[in-house]
């Protein structure tokens, strides 16, 4: 206890540190407080979209938005149309080559696309805006004075600047706060869902006559805390190559002649895999509602039930496919080969050149299945954790994406801060070891090192 205090005390002395992160609390309370301003025109004593907001993909934007979504804040749609934008600009750099150049120009070329990111951001916010009030603010909930038309107008219009204004905070909390901002607003709409789960977990384990007493509840939590462990371990699970440079002598300095290391992430697709599967898990669902005789087939119930084993095991295979793939287009050995070679490193036992290219690549394909295998069972957790009658809001935080956003955002945030003790002499945050972060929200110029 007595460390933590000097921990604490060695942060707060630190000017730019200490200002950092008052100003990232500042803007996430400003970013708390939008979250409960009501779009103009929707009564909140009618609302009725409430409740269907929290279940399945709605539930998952939900919880991303911090309630914003069922509460028809001007922050409803939070910064995922922002997420949804970066994923698009990032995939065109690999099939369009105009935005493959812009992602080789350095600063210049990540400000253009971050230009186009913000562009294509305005039209992703006002198609979801407009499918947003039409499908979620129900006609009852609208205020007599304003009409359908009217109340659509002004709505989408605020949805946007509501969105464009989280982005503009996120944008503020990296460059004047500690942290990724994206990435932290993201964190905090989650963990602002956290206290209610518990508390609704709490009430029906001990409170309920029926529920299973207080041992249960106690199980329960104990068994989250494994679950983030294992998340940990699968989010900071490295293979080390070892790679010797040539010495080189300059002037009556030598340089080089030391032995590094490339550390190979198990999980480098990071939480994408699993945003891409959710979204193809969905189509059943939409196919259903759009052909209603369809609904009824035997193979779509399945596959549109959250905990049955057919919906599952689809999922996770997606999501190891998706691993492979997303490892692929972000991760290129080739690249990573030519810039050894050309800085005078080899790994040892292996021709530089085209055989230092395949072997990395061999690695990588050997530790991205293990990865790809617990990335899957983090992601189905949450609905075996519903199958044996664990609240579903509070089950979402036994792994799946939230989890995985909320354990890499903590550690990426606090080995910021672990840096800027180390760089005025000061211990780091913890004496046996260095805290190694890691988001993963991607962005235009990539992933972050992330919001889905």
């Amino acid at each position: 206890m007595k460390n933590f205090f000097t921990t604490l005390s060695n942060i707060w002395k630190i000017e730019d540190l200490r200002v950092r992160i008052i100003n990232t609390l500042l803007f996430l309370l400003i970013y708390r407080v939008g979250s409960y301003v009501i779009l103009p025109g929707v009564d909140p004593a009618s609302l009725q979209h409430s409740q269907t907001a929290k279940e399945g993909l709605l539930g998952l934007l939900n919880m991303f938005a911090g309630g914003s979504f069922a509460r028809a804040s001007i922050f409803a749609l939070g910064v995922m149309p922002y997420i949804s934008a970066s994923i698009v600009v990032q995939l065109l750099g690999i099939a369009v080559p105009y935005f493959a150049k812009l992602q080789k120009e350095g600063e210049s070329g990540r400000n253009k696309l971050n230009q186009w990111t913000r562009y294509l951001t305005i039209a992703i916010t006002a198609l979801q805006a407009i499918g947003y009030v039409r499908s979620q603010i129900v006609q009852s909930a609208i205020s007599p004075v304003m009409g359908q038309g009217l109340f659509t107008i002004t709505s989408v219009f605020v949805l946007t600047a509501g969105t464009l204004f989280v982005m503009w905070l996120g944008e503020k909390i990296t460059d004047k706060g500690i942290g990724n901002g994206i990435s932290l607003i993201i964190m905090v709409g989650i963990i602002a869902q956290l206290p209610a789960a518990i508390v609704d977990e709490f009430n029906s384990k001990v409170i309920s006559p029926n529920g299973g007493g207080p041992l249960l509840f106690i199980v329960e939590m104990v068994a989250l805390i494994a679950v983030v462990m294992f998340t940990i371990l699968v989010v900071q699970g490295t293979r080390k190559v070892a790679v010797q440079y040539a010495k080189r002598i300059v002037g009556n300095k030598q340089y080089g002649g030391v032995r590094q290391y490339i550390p190979l992430k198990v999980n480098a697709a990071g939480v994408m895999p699993i945003i891409f599967a959710q979204a193809l898990m969905f189509i059943p669902t939409t196919i259903s509602s759009f052909f209603p005789s369809v609904a009824s087939n035997s193979v779509m119930i399945a596959l549109s039930t959250y905990t049955s084993w057919q919906h599952n095991l689809l999922f996770a295979i997606l999501i190891i496919l998706f691993t492979y793939f997303y490892t692929a287009i972000t991760v290129n050995p080739k690249q990573m080969s030519d810039d050894m070679k050309r800085n005078g490193g080899f790994i040892p036992g292996v021709t530089p050149g085209d055989a230092t290219s395949n072997f990395i690549d061999d690695v990588i394909s050997k530790i991205t299945l293990p990865g790809a295998i617990f990335l899957a069972i983090i992601a189905i957790i949450p609905a075996i954790a519903n199958m044996v009658h664990i609240n579903s809001t509070f089950a979402r935080f036994f792994g799946g994406t939230s989890l995985i956003i909320l354990v890499g955002v903590v550690l990426d945030t606090l080995q910021q801060i672990e840096s800027h003790l180390l760089m005025r002499h000061y211990d780091g945050l913890m004496k046996t070891g260095r805290v190694k972060g890691r988001t993963t929200v991607p962005t235009a110029a990539g992933t972050v090192p992330p919001a889905i």
